[in-house]
């Protein structure tokens, strides 16, 4: 099994790590079994976030009694130290643990740093001081937070989007990481969903010796998957470049990464799978999206306020609407062409 030591905190982690926003959406039997099966598979490193609505109870679940087996990372939110601390304990009562091994600072629009009026780092080095936190870290999506992070020195970790579709500015975060010491957490190694072949994600990840990715999981079958990797780690092969050739080729550039940050739409538009379309029709089986339940959700995009609401919030910098606008173009195309 490949292991990732997360820079300066010493943490040792697998490769695969189980990223647990997707166990919300399940039954909560289901997701303890889930958990369980990663975790006797080697799998004992799991990422979830106060955010994930049910995500930390169900690991809590699953995990008690095991708790000395595993690395638990969460995420908070907060903007003011009473909701850190009402967040912290949260998380450690929901998650059935006194301590959290990696405790980190939730997408926030700015780099928490002592002495700049929020209070938040503050109350991070108190709960560390009191061994409630073991390490602590940041996670984020915009590319000034991540580089102000880093050159902080204030962080052992960052948590950031990275897949073989990154950019070069993304590729310069890692280094810059690699650089500074930092362990490097890699969430949306598939993209969002819009990589479809894991071990060519998996070997493009594995080039990278401070990288230690996180994988959504919510099925069995997708489990099962990462799990062949524990000890048959896919190697970047010709075959696999040529796949991840052809990804750059059709899909990177100016695409929408499905965070979500964009959501609740004032319209009620789906921007985060709306705004993916015309890649997912070029991916998928035209049957998956040519529905009417398609139809009706991207027929929503008519109704866009123009808010700018979600411009604002794309941690990106996507023009988001008129992505929209190409994406229903390019659906009713294929749905017209259907319906002949």
């Amino acid at each position: 099994m490949q292991t990732i030591t997360l820079g300066r905190t010493g943490l040792v982690v697998p490769r695969n790590g189980f990223g647990a926003l997707p166990i919300q959406r399940i039954p909560e039997q289901d997701a303890v079994r889930l958990i369980r099966r990663a975790l006797d598979g080697g799998m004992y490193y799991f990422d979830t976030a106060r955010f994930y609505t049910d995500s930390e109870h169900k690991l809590g679940l699953a995990l008690e009694g095991r708790r000395a087996d595993v690395v638990i990372s969460t995420k908070t939110g907060a903007t003011t130290p009473d909701a850190f601390w009402a967040h912290l304990e949260t998380s450690l009562r929901l998650l059935r643990t006194d301590y959290v091994d990696l405790y980190q600072f939730h997408n926030l629009p700015f780099c928490p740093r002592p002495g700049d009026g929020t209070g938040l780092y503050e109350a991070m080095l108190e709960a560390q001081r009191q061994g409630k936190v073991r390490h602590i870290g940041i996670t984020n999506h915009r590319q000034r937070v991540a580089i102000e992070a880093i050159e902080s020195g204030l962080y052992e970790t960052l948590q950031y989007p990275f897949s073989y579709l990154a950019t070069r500015e993304e590729l310069d975060i890692v280094e810059r990481t690699r650089q500074a010491g930092m362990g490097f957490i890699a969430m949306k190694g598939l993209a969002g969903g819009l990589i479809t072949h894991s071990a060519a994600a998996y070997a493009f990840l594995a080039q990278y010796d401070h990288v230690a990715p996180i994988w959504g999981i919510q099925r069995e079958s997708e489990l099962d998957e990462w799990l062949s990797y524990q000890n048959n780690p896919p190697a970047l092969t010709p075959d696999l470049q040529a796949v991840i050739d052809r990804d750059r080729a059709e899909l990177a550039g100016n695409f929408c990464r499905g965070c979500a940050y964009c959501q609740p739409c004032p319209a009620g538009i789906q921007i985060q799978d709306c705004n993916r379309m015309s890649l997912f029709l070029r991916r998928a089986p035209h049957s998956v999206y040519l529905t009417e339940e398609w139809l009706h959700k991207m027929q929503k995009i008519d109704s866009c306020l123009h808010c700018n609401h979600c411009v604002d919030h794309c941690p990106y910098g996507l023009d988001t609407p008129n992505l929209l606008v190409e994406n229903y173009r390019d659906f009713m195309q294929f749905w017209n062409k259907r319906q002949k």
